[in-house]
């Protein structure tokens, strides 16, 4: 799983797919709320605003 800005969402789908060998889906976190989870407010790769949920 990554949260990640948009510069970055395929870095992160590559690596999710080197990892588990299939395809992520990808969740836009400001159309998506989490009753029990609040993600990282930062890009795993960089400083930037996380913009998507790769998992």
């Amino acid at each position: 799983m990554y949260v990640v800005c948009k510069e970055h969402v395929e870095l992160a789908i590559d690596k999710f797919v080197d990892e588990y060998e299939d395809a992520p889906d990808i969740v836009d976190l400001k159309e998506t709320e989490f009753s029990d989870w609040d993600p990282p407010a930062e890009c795993a790769e960089c400083e930037k605003d996380g913009a998507f949920l790769v998992v």
